[in-house]
């Protein structure tokens, strides 16, 4: 699985756990912050927070256009500096006034530009790295790997903010409203990683180093296909096509950070014991992780050795995992809304091999889907989430408020509804994204590949503006609001089959 893949991917992927990490950290609490701080509704902090996802993935469009021009891993370093800029003065405690509000949107405003320089033009880096005919037939495992290892920042990020601000409640006596600054500075402190990691690793991504001239070894390798004006319309209609449909996706794959946070908060038990209890700690999740490795090293390793290893990895973490249970068999563990959040990047993590091994060996038989055929049904198993949510809702009542307009909890549902809901849209997610991305980087036309990243980006955008559709719906019964979901995905999912021959004819 690891083996025969570009040395510049692992320093790339890690560049980028680093800021995915700080990311998702100030995500995981980003839209229980605007309530708790500024007082917001859940109408206006789905706007809110529905407009910052829109431009974080919106600007890679002029990311990319300007890495065309100038260079991809100029963006990227640029990138990272002013996403910085933007993470200090958000964990910044400015207070409730208009001033802390116009510094709120400043700092969002700086994330969303320094992400748009440095995320789709790093894709483009790793892609690149695939141009040289020795790693051609790698390119979907490499970005499902790539996919992989960012995922890892995500997975400890929810952890990181709660823990953060449960710091600085108890030692520093901070209210709840500032103690998510703390939460917020977690991300600066994994940008100095993610910029440390970049620059002392460049020399294992030297050869796609570009400086918008064509005077690189990259850009000698992408003039090699020349393509027709109708090859290259062809394929840029195609790519569009494709990003109509994963736009929906977004739309709600991105109801984590909102109405799924929303019914963790208002819906789910607050407390856990035995088993479920241990999901909610994150090194358990990690020991679970360290089997599934183990597993694929015992049966798949040609070595004595790599067995060795491979049943260290499953009996050591199962040992631990027992004993954890014993220990604390009757533990009452509390279970805070932000922390589900840690569960679809550990599934990425845990199930990117299991995908990688699959469509392996589909492959060898002879019988692997193209990329569009895996996009269609990443949409059919994103409806299924929705649907698995709409039917585990029915009788449930709507949501309702105090006198001073605080949201009041209306049930105690299991907490692995919403884990198995995790767990499903993770399975869409691992057919959807890293090969759609993949996708991109192999049919997009060479001059245009930053731009036609960028298009990945800007249909992300607008799923992710159209994520306040669900808030807006919030308040209403719960069938509607994921039914709507389900309905969307399934649509998405029927236009993508109909028109299957055509992105084919490109893959």
């Amino acid at each position: 699985m690891f083996e025969g893949q570009p040395k510049g991917l692992w320093t790339l992927a890690l560049a980028n756990t680093g800021e995915r990490f700080g990311y998702y950290t100030m995500l995981a609490v980003f839209t229980l912050f605007l309530q708790a701080n500024f007082g917001f509704d859940e109408k206006l902090t789905s706007t809110i927070f529905s407009s910052f996802l829109m431009l974080v993935y919106f600007l890679p469009l002029f990311g990319g256009m300007l890495a065309d021009k100038f260079g991809y891993s100029k963006m990227v370093t640029i990138g990272i500096f002013i996403m910085f800029i933007g993470y200090v003065l958000l964990s910044l405690p400015l207070g409730k006034d208009s001033l802390a509000i116009i510094a709120m949107a400043g700092a969002l405003l700086l994330v969303s530009l320094g992400t748009g320089l440095f995320k789709g033009n790093l894709q483009v880096m790793v892609g690149d790295l695939y141009n040289d005919p020795q790693f051609a037939t790698k390119r979907d495992s490499g970005f499902q790997l790539f996919y992989m290892a960012i995922n890892v920042g995500a997975l400890f990020a929810p952890t990181a903010a709660v823990k953060m601000m449960a710091w600085a409640q108890s030692s520093l006596g901070m209210s709840e409203a500032d103690s998510y600054h703390f939460a917020f500075a977690v991300a600066c402190a994994s940008l100095i990683a993610s910029i440390a990691i970049y620059y002392l690793g460049k020399r294992t991504f030297a050869q796609v180093i570009t400086t918008g001239k064509k005077d690189t070894k990259a850009a000698t390798n992408e003039d090699v296909e020349q393509l027709s004006k109708s090859e290259t319309t062809e394929r840029i209609i195609c790519l569009c096509l494709v990003f109509a449909v994963v736009l929906f996706f977004w739309m709600a794959f991105h109801q984590n950070g909102l109405t799924l946070t929303f019914f963790a908060r208002d819906y789910t038990a607050t407390s856990a014991t035995g088993i479920t209890a241990m999901e909610f700690d994150v090194m358990n999740l990690v020991w679970c992780i360290l089997i599934i490795y183990g597993l694929f090293s015992l049966f798949q390793s040609k070595t004595a050795k790599g067995k060795g290893i491979g049943a260290a990895l499953v009996f050591i973490p199962a040992a631990i995992l027992g004993y954890t249970y014993y220990q604390n068999a009757d533990a009452v563990v509390a279970v805070d809304a932000p922390i589900f959040q840690q569960f679809n990047p550990a599934f990425v993590v845990a199930l990117t091999p299991v995908s990688i091994a699959l469509f392996g060996w589909l492959a060898k038989i002879g019988k692997e889907p193209k990329a569009p055929v895996k996009i269609g049904l990443g949409m059919l198993v994103a409806a299924a989430a929705y649907i698995m949510m709409t039917l585990a809702c029915i009788g449930l009542p709507l949501p309702a408020y105090d006198a001073a307009g605080t949201n009041l909890h209306m049930a105690d549902v299991t907490p692995n509804l919403l884990v198995s809901t995790y767990l499903v849209l993770t399975f869409a997610e691992l057919l959807l994204s890293p090969i759609g991305i993949s996708f991109v980087t192999k049919v997009a036309p060479p001059k245009y590949k930053g731009m036609m990243m960028g298009g990945w980006f800007v249909s992300t955008a607008l799923g992710n503006f159209l994520v306040q559709i669900p808030g807006y719906l919030w308040g209403k019964d719960l069938t509607i609001v994921w039914g709507v979901l389900a309905g969307i995905c399934l649509l998405a999912a029927l236009f993508i089959f109909s028109i299957i021959k055509k992105l084919n004819k490109v893959a």
